[in-house]
């Protein structure tokens, strides 16, 4: 194997462990010139191994559930940034749900200037990240520690969810196909997320970028079923594109160093 041969086939490994990275991390990962990964990335593009977002590279890797600590681990800039955008759609007062997935958790964070809102969910990361925000009145809806998922499921789950007026709903996604599938990867969690945006007009989908153009085993929503997509600003312009065409807001949750 030939020098250049061997750094794209590094590269690709290094996209596909960190599954989203920007042009940049490459060119100083990698110790070559900004047109070098461009020529590199441009013969992994052609494979159908990865795909090019704004600003960077993702992968195309499509598979079952992977464990919630591997999942957590990738894009955690991008899922923070979706997040704190997600936080600043909350009012207080309000009853909200939380999705489980390891971007929703994430907005958890950046709600302590709120009052008296209570959340619903089963996401067992949201439920200690609130621990410390006495404003926040949390219902943990009940059921089995699903550990792939890090949330509890069971009957009683949806039917505890359905006794709630709930006002919005913040769900996650193993992906969004090109056609506007926003599909799951638990069956488990499928019947759940589908109660949840049954209870609610005013669904938001937190993403990050590196989702669009996957997709889980099941289907539990459409784009043009949701209020408005959340996701970070390494978004793909199809993504953009689908969710105009399919008149959806779209929230671009700026990365920036402070998160």
């Amino acid at each position: 194997m030939g020098m250049k041969s061997f750094r794209i086939k590094q590269m690709e490994e290094y996209i596909l462990a960190h599954d989203l990275v920007s042009m940049e991390e490459l060119r100083t990962t990698f110790d070559i010139s900004m047109n070098t990964v461009r020529l590199d990335v441009a013969q992994l593009v052609s494979k159908g191994i990865i795909r090019k977002v704004y600003g960077g590279v993702c992968s195309n890797q499509k598979g079952s559930l992977i464990p919630f600590d591997e999942r957590q681990n990738k894009n955690i800039q991008g899922k923070k940034s979706v997040g704190r955008a997600a936080a600043s759609l909350v009012e207080d007062g309000d009853i909200i749900y939380i999705d489980s997935g390891t971007t929703t958790m994430y907005m958890v964070d950046y709600m302590g200037e709120c009052k008296n809102v209570t959340v619903l969910t089963n996401n067992l990361n949201a439920i200690n990240r609130a621990i410390s925000l006495p404003d926040i009145n949390v219902i943990c809806l009940p059921g089995t520690l699903e550990r792939k998922t890090n949330s509890f499921v069971s009957a009683d789950t949806i039917r505890t969810l359905e006794r709630y007026n709930i006002k919005k709903v913040f769900m996650a996604s193993s992906g969004i196909d090109v056609n506007g599938m926003v599909t799951n990867a638990s069956p488990l969690e499928y019947e759940i997320k589908k109660a949840a945006i049954a209870k609610c007009k005013e669904v938001y989908l937190l993403i990050d970028s590196s989702k669009y153009g996957k997709s889980g085993m099941l289907t539990y929503a459409n784009v043009s079923d949701l209020s408005k997509v959340i996701v970070d600003s390494y978004v793909d312009t199809q993504l953009l594109d689908l969710c105009e065409k399919k008149k959806v807001e779209v929230m671009i949750a700026q990365i920036t160093d402070e998160i």
